[in-house]
């Protein structure tokens, strides 16, 4: 309950009127292992998941294989709205879990219209929903100012510049390990790291898996 209040889906609806809607929303709660795949491109969904606990990763594989994540998901945050919204949609992306992981599915359907026992929190869980969905677009906005930038240096310096201030620190961790940093930057593993030790060695930054420290200038 306590990932559900915190959650930006429920936000300014109390634990009651939480639990009450829950039954309306026909919520059911499922249990992914790692690896599993939740939904996969070219599916048609009308739930969308709230992550209660673990993580889940967006993906977007091409014809060979190779694979792109676009975002990871973490408790109290919702991915698949989008098409669970527009229903007749096919996905584009398949959701893999990236560790263990408990989903609270929720009918997006019964989201966005007023059941007959007409809660008297639903216009706020609508609402929450729409500012769910800007957030989800403004996101992406950043991850395309990454992606777009021409060598390897730039999209990691970037990325790791939005995160220091996200994290308001020069200290701070990221939710990747490398293998998912390259595939979130798409970028080669390989390479990347190598930039990343060039990096290290003049002095811009420091690091220890996904801990980080960006220096402004030699030490």
């Amino acid at each position: 309950m306590n990932i559900m209040k915190s959650s930006p889906l429920f936000y300014g609806i109390g634990e009651k009127e939480i639990l009450d809607m829950l039954n309306c929303l026909s919520a059911v709660i499922r249990k992914f292992e790692k690896h599993e795949f939740i939904f996969r491109e070219g599916d048609r969904i009308s739930d969308t998941g709230l992550m209660l606990s673990g993580s889940v990763h967006v993906i977007k594989e091409d014809f060979w294989g190779n694979r792109m994540i676009l975002t990871q998901v973490r408790p109290g945050q919702l991915f698949g709205e989008t098409y669970a919204c527009l229903r007749t949609e096919p996905l584009e992306v398949s959701v893999e879990a990236a560790e263990d992981c408990r989903v609270l599915m929720l009918d997006c359907g019964r989201i966005l219209h007023m059941c007959t026992s007409a809660c008297d929190f639903h216009s706020r869980l609508i609402q929450n929903l729409l500012w769910i969905l800007a957030g989800k677009n403004m996101m992406l906005t950043r991850k395309m100012e990454h992606i777009s930038r021409r060598t390897t240096r730039e999209k990691l310096l970037s990325y790791l510049s939005e995160q220091s201030k996200l994290q308001n620190s020069t200290d701070f961790c990221i939710p990747f390990n490398r293998q998912q940093l390259a595939d979130y930057l798409a970028v080669d593993r390989s390479a990347m790291s190598s930039e990343l030790g060039k990096m290290k060695k003049e002095g811009l930054l420091d690091f220890y898996k996904n801990h980080f420290i960006l220096r402004h200038s030699r030490e």
